[in-house]
């Protein structure tokens, strides 16, 4: 049996990484990972158990907490979507309130190995195109 490959495609924002990503993903029968809609899901988690107290995130609290996030990509509705656990977040990911504050967890170290720990994971056994800048 043929090795299936780990892609990863990186680039500025806006060139059209998801665009070649999801195609890529869909012709190759792979699941399309967004490095970008994890750091969406650590907001999301943030948000969920009281890290953010108005415009400040309590940095401490979300790194004592991020041993206990779990984020994958499942197929759901015939596309990759993001679960945190065994719930699909991708449609709440993508609401102001989380967007908001995304730029403040993605500027975190331990968030941002955490994240790659995972994307790592996820491409042990190939299969799968990646789109971000991690």
């Amino acid at each position: 049996m043929k090795k299936k490959l780990t892609i990863a495609i990186d680039g500025h924002s806006a060139c059209g990484k998801s665009t070649l990503a999801k195609g890529m993903a869909h012709s190759l029968e792979y699941t399309f990972i967004d490095s970008g809609a994890m750091y969406r899901g650590v907001a999301l988690y943030a948000l969920r158990n009281g890290c953010i107290d108005e415009d400040t995130l309590d940095v401490g609290q979300l790194i004592s907490l991020l041993p206990r996030l779990s984020l994958t990509f499942q197929k759901s509705k015939g596309r990759s979507s993001l679960f945190m656990g065994e719930e699909n977040i991708e449609e709440e990911i993508r609401e102001p309130h989380v967007a908001a504050i995304v730029s403040k967890v993605a500027v975190i170290t331990e968030v941002r190995k955490k994240l790659v720990a995972q994307q790592r994971m996820m491409g042990k056994d190939g299969g799968i195109v990646m789109d971000g800048r991690d």
